[in-house]
């Protein structure tokens, strides 16, 4: 988050594990994140790894990847305020979501709050919030939201989010947990996150 007595935006910023384009996914986010920078003050950015799967799949360690990929992972690791998404796939989050956060550090993370989302075809993919995506920043020590955003597809028309219920609970999302991300809110930094 910003420092006590910044003058610096909060940095939001989305990241769609979509690899298709359009699609819902990166609409909830960019819906999600904007939603978040506009209580929070700051401004949303959103990345899309599907343009960056060459990059990602250039080799096995971040040295081998694209100056895109890099970028993008630079920007996770720098935001305030993070919020992932992904379409389900195979029960789970799409491989192209793992493989970038296989590339971001293991302690870039720690105490950052990670706003979770994900699309399906149907509500019986709402778990993928809770079973795949939660531990997944756990491993990080992230700060995972309590209120998870999962959207099926009658949530959208033409690849854009025009459910008044996903709204609601976008806002509702918004509302009670703006307050734990406004600067100097969280009580807690770690001091030793390879001491875990």
């Amino acid at each position: 988050m910003s420092e006590a007595g910044s003058t610096r935006p909060v940095s939001v910023v989305g990241v769609s594990g979509s690899p298709t384009k359009p699609s819902r996914t990166t609409a909830l986010v960019t819906e999600v994140a904007e939603a978040f920078a506009s209580r929070l003050g700051g401004h949303a950015t959103v990345i899309e790894l599907g343009p960056l799967l060459g990059d990602l799949g250039a080799g096995p360690f971040r040295g081998n990847l694209g100056s895109d990929a890099v970028r993008a992972l630079e920007a996770v690791e720098a935001a305030d305020v993070i919020v992932v998404g992904s379409p389900a796939y195979r029960a789970t989050y799409t491989g192209l979501f793992k493989l970038f956060f296989d590339h971001v550090g293991q302690y870039a993370l720690v105490d950052k709050p990670i706003v979770l989302t994900a699309t399906g075809g149907s509500d019986r993919h709402a778990l993928l919030v809770e079973h795949q995506m939660r531990p997944l920043f756990g491993f990080f020590q992230a700060l995972t939201l309590p209120l998870g955003i999962f959207a099926n597809e009658s949530d959208f028309e033409d690849y854009r989010v025009t459910s008044a219920d996903l709204r609601s609970r976008i806002d509702v999302a918004v509302s009670r947990t703006a307050t734990l991300l406004s600067p100097g809110a969280r009580a807690f930094e770690f001091a030793r996150p390879d001491a875990f």
